[in-house]
């Protein structure tokens, strides 16, 4: 009786990478829906560090967007890093959120509320602040399974980035 030892071999990366970009673009345009819906119906006001990112997931679904329906490998590759630059710096700011949240500084260092914004500076100088964020960053406002929206988003960046760089090694025809 002859026997084969099976190989892993990861499916997702079998699959067209530009399925795969188009995949994390929707998966991004989804979170960042949640977090609208978080914001606006649920009444969760975003800190600074969840603001960026907001814009590091803005980044990551434009360029796997983008680099989904470009026909350059150069430029389509190229693409692919750059969103995992992105996933990085997502993740990175999200363990610091993490960080604030497992270990609160005693002084809220991570945003002020709109008021007091608004009373303590001129309005060319209130408004970016208000778009900037306005909750602290250390407050866990809602968990699910235990972990925070911040823990959460680690959690996605890392699987982008992770992604990004499986795809990047493998270097499959585009």
């Amino acid at each position: 009786m002859i026997t084969t030892i099976p190989t892993f071999r990861p499916s997702f990366l079998e699959r067209n990478p530009r399925q795969i970009l188009g995949l994390i673009a929707l998966v991004c345009i989804g979170m960042l829906a949640f977090g609208l819906y978080l914001q606006h119906v649920v009444g969760l006001e975003p800190c600074p560090m969840c603001i960026v990112q907001r814009y590091a997931l803005i980044a990551v679904a434009l360029v796997a967007g983008i680099t989904a329906f470009l026909r350059s490998r150069a430029l389509f590759w190229g693409g692919v890093g750059v969103m995992a630059v992105f996933a990085v710096f997502g993740a990175g700011v999200a363990a610091r959120q993490s960080w604030l949240q497992w270990y609160p500084p005693e002084v809220m260092s991570c945003g002020r509320d709109f008021f007091g914004m608004i009373e303590s500076f001129p309005l060319r100088r209130a408004i970016p602040m208000i778009f900037r964020g306005s909750g602290d960053c250390s407050v866990v406002d809602w968990t699910f399974l235990g972990l925070s929206i911040a823990n959460w988003s680690f959690i996605s960046f890392t699987a982008i980035a992770l992604t990004a760089a499986a795809l990047w090694l493998k270097r499959t025809p585009a």
